[in-house]
């Protein structure tokens, strides 16, 4: 099993597709984007002081790639050895680094549309959570686990680091409006922190495209030019109620919103995936989380 079918998702269509798995009998979701292959175990070499959630690491077609427990990342352990009878690894991408996670089971693939995803209410899920985005079906519910922080948790330096900013040197951007899409309250926290200390002091953040789209709207109906109130919109790809592709797509279908410059900034821009953001008009695309990079292309674009 590739990823070959989502890429053939026409793009924009607020669709996609999700590989379910289990853990303990658990189900969970991932993005079939971000994943490269499904592998059938293979043999570890252990890494003495590793992180406990890392269980070694393998080699695949020449490359050396850490193997993480979706069952101690979840903390779902310990548990019995017949759920492991049908184990997996799924060999995923993003960030800019490929990484193995070893689940108990693989079973279907399943697509829908950003719209039957719900946020996870706060009763249940807190800035530290692995839940994402809830996926209720006609017997039963899968959770969608957010991969990227399960590395960070092992790997800090993979995440985002306002220090990294200061390399850029002072500016002043204290005037320019910015409009931006992320559904991870973690990272909204973080870029909002990064541009007001790379000078973007007027950043609107929302928990997911269609939220941003109708501000955008209400904007242009109100009879306020677009161009004054917002410069530029940053937007994540994977969010609840309306992906960031799509998002982009309904900008540049809008007369009085197509002007405005759209870069998206997620985890999920690699080679293969690229296009999709450039048929749907995005004027960058900058993969998480190189943060230097995406206050570079708001320097370059903003209106």
């Amino acid at each position: 099993m590739t990823n070959e079918a989502g890429i053939l998702l026409e793009s924009g269509t607020n669709e996609l597709e999700i590989i379910e798995f289990e853990v303990n009998n658990n189900k969970f979701g991932i993005n079939v984007l971000k994943v490269r292959e499904i592998i059938q175990p293979v043999p570890l070499t252990p890494i003495p002081h590793a992180h406990p959630n890392v269980l070694g690491i393998i080699q695949l077609r020449g490359e050396v790639l850490p193997v993480i427990s979706m069952e101690k990342a979840l903390n779902m352990y310990p548990t019995n050895e017949e759920s492991k009878e049908n184990e997996k690894f799924i060999v995923a991408e993003f960030n800019q680094q490929k990484v193995v996670f070893q689940v108990h089971h693989v079973t279907q693939i399943h697509r829908i549309s950003w719209e039957q995803i719900e946020k996870p209410s706060n009763l249940y899920s807190v800035d530290s959570s692995h839940i994402i985005g809830v996926i209720k079906r006609e017997t039963e519910m899968l959770l969608l686990i957010d991969f990227e922080k399960i590395v960070v948790d092992i790997n800090p330096e993979a995440g985002i680091h306002v220090a990294k900013i200061k390399s850029l040197g002072v500016r002043e951007r204290s005037l320019k409006r910015i409009i931006a899409a992320e559904d991870s309250p973690l990272l909204r926290k973080l870029i909002h922190e990064t541009l007001h200390a790379a000078g973007y002091e007027q950043v609107e953040f929302f928990e997911n495209g269609q939220d941003a789209l109708d501000y955008l709207q209400a904007i242009s109906k109100s009879g306020k030019n677009v161009y004054d109130e917002v410069q530029l919109v940053i937007t994540d790809i994977e969010m609840p109620q309306m992906d960031g592709h799509h998002f982009a797509k309904r900008i540049q279908e809008n007369e009085k919103l197509s002007k405005l410059p759209v870069i998206i900034f997620s985890s999920l821009i690699t080679d293969d995936l690229r296009h999709k953001g450039e048929t749907v008009g995005a004027v960058e695309q900058v993969s998480k989380p190189e943060i230097n990079e995406l206050v570079l292309k708001i320097d370059q674009h903003i209106l």
